[in-house]
């Protein structure tokens, strides 16, 4: 979502870094610039003056100007101000102290709170909570039934009545929480504007007879300025407790994940970055601002990656390497290890040191590599992939045959592994191994 705004920011700051020392007329240049793409990344202009005022006041500093790194300096400044506006400090989804906890999800039609839901019961649940799900959208065709269908991946029971109001079936998910001993019962409800008096007067009387305990507004970041100016609205009539950022891997220029904050006093507690259930994650204003300066987002990378991957199999893949004992179905394994990690291009994006390279490399890096990839290693048998050695001119083209790839293909894998099998001796026996010296699979 970021990659224009990243793309420009690291350009100012390149030119900044060229200039070696710092005078004020550059920091006002190289901040009018940061305020144009801050604009273009549709941030609300009172958050981009308040941002630049705070940038400006503490860059011009002598400590700054007359140091020998200047551009860092300003660097720093700028994602302290980052983390400042989107939040200090990480906001979680509180639990209540008497279950069960009430979480309302509420915004508009469209926004993604069917989905939402299901992809906060998968999380508590796996944080070992006892989730129920109340489908009190009784408006919108098929919402119970997609809610129903999302339940049941996620193994998680939900209420359903599509003749029953929407109070009816929070007073009846509060029942059926007691008797089922579920500690969460989150409440998935009709998507309304903000305008609709009657739909959020049923809003308002639901939370005074079943009262929630987090009111969360579910968000979508494609809208924009209009997210914030949804938030803003709901804020009026209902007592949020937060916000729900969904469809952050889309490509809007995120400029709400930047303002809601600030224009709506709502901290952002969660963010969908992708499509599949497992795709939601805490915000962390500190990790945000790392990824829109194009620091990456390691943290991050390696929850995903402890998540993701199995332990005895990552530990067994360790011992080979120390072994320098490294064969080609080490390899697939490693990428398939990989591959649940998500797509590879969202996991390229948290990777330091990636900076504006990203936005030129994206386009060659996608999950159809991978699959052509894995495609040439399934096509070799046992002994091929134990003995790499063993593949001429002949196997390498029944591989490419068989995996409906070229042999070009084959040889500049088989290279990419040859490389990779030098790392590997390089690591041996060293500790504070980096994946970032790994080469990954050919892109193109």
């Amino acid at each position: 979502m970021f990659d224009a705004l990243t793309e420009k920011l690291q350009q100012t700051f390149k030119r900044m870094r060229n200039k070696g020392r710092l005078t004020e007329a550059d920091v006002s240049e190289a901040l009018r610039e940061v305020r144009l793409a801050l604009l273009e990344a549709d941030v609300n202009f009172k958050v981009v003056k308040t941002f630049l005022d705070a940038v400006q006041a503490r860059a011009v500093g002598q400590d700054i100007l007359q140091s020998l790194t200047p551009h860092q300096g300003v660097i720093r400044i700028v994602r302290d101000e980052l983390i400042a506006l989107m939040g200090t400090s990480v906001e979680r989804v509180h639990m209540a102290s008497n279950p069960p906890t009430v979480i309302y999800l509420v915004g508009l039609q469209g926004a993604g709170k069917t989905t939402a839901a299901a992809k906060l019961a998968r999380m508590l649940r796996h944080q070992g909570r006892q989730p129920l799900l109340v489908a009190a959208d009784v408006y919108r065709p098929a919402a119970i039934d997609q809610l129903k269908v999302l339940a049941e991946k996620i193994q998680v029971p939900v209420v359903a009545d599509a003749d029953a109001s929407p109070l009816a079936l929070a007073e009846q998910g509060i029942k059926m929480s007691k008797r089922l001993a579920k500690d969460v019962v989150i409440i998935d409800t009709a998507g309304r504007l903000h305008v609709d008096e009657d739909l959020m007067g049923e809003l308002e009387s639901m939370n005074r007879k079943v009262p929630g305990h987090e009111l969360l507004l579910v968000v979508d970041a494609m809208t924009g300025q209009d997210a914030v100016r949804v938030a803003t609205a709901f804020k009026e009539r209902l007592p949020l407790t937060g916000a729900i950022m969904t469809k952050m891997d889309g490509d809007a220029r995120g400029g709400a994940a930047l303002s809601i904050r600030q224009v709506a006093a709502l901290p952002i507690k969660l963010v969908g970055s992708g499509e599949k259930l497992e795709d939601l994650e805490p915000f962390v204003p500190q990790r945000m601002a790392s990824r829109i300066l194009g620091m990456g987002d390691l943290e991050s990378l390696i929850e995903k990656a402890e998540a993701a991957m199995d332990r005895d199999d990552t530990q067994a893949l360790a011992a080979k390497i120390d072994k320098a004992d490294f064969t080609l179905e080490d390899f697939r394994g490693m990428m398939q290890q990989v591959k649940k990690m998500g797509p590879l291009s969202k996991v390229m994006e948290m990777m330091p040191g990636m900076g504006g390279q990203w936005a030129k490399v994206k386009d060659k890096v996608d999950d159809r590599s991978m699959i052509r990839v894995e495609a040439i290693l399934n096509s070799m048998n046992k002994r091929e992939l134990a003995r790499p050695e063993l593949l001429d001119a002949s196997r390498r083209l029944r591989i490419a045959r068989g995996s409906g790839t070229t042999v070009q293909e084959v040889n500049r894998l088989m290279k990419q592994f040859d490389e990779l099998k030098k790392v590997m001796k390089q690591m041996k026996g060293k500790k504070g191994r980096r994946m970032g010296r790994m080469p990954f699979p050919p892109f193109n």
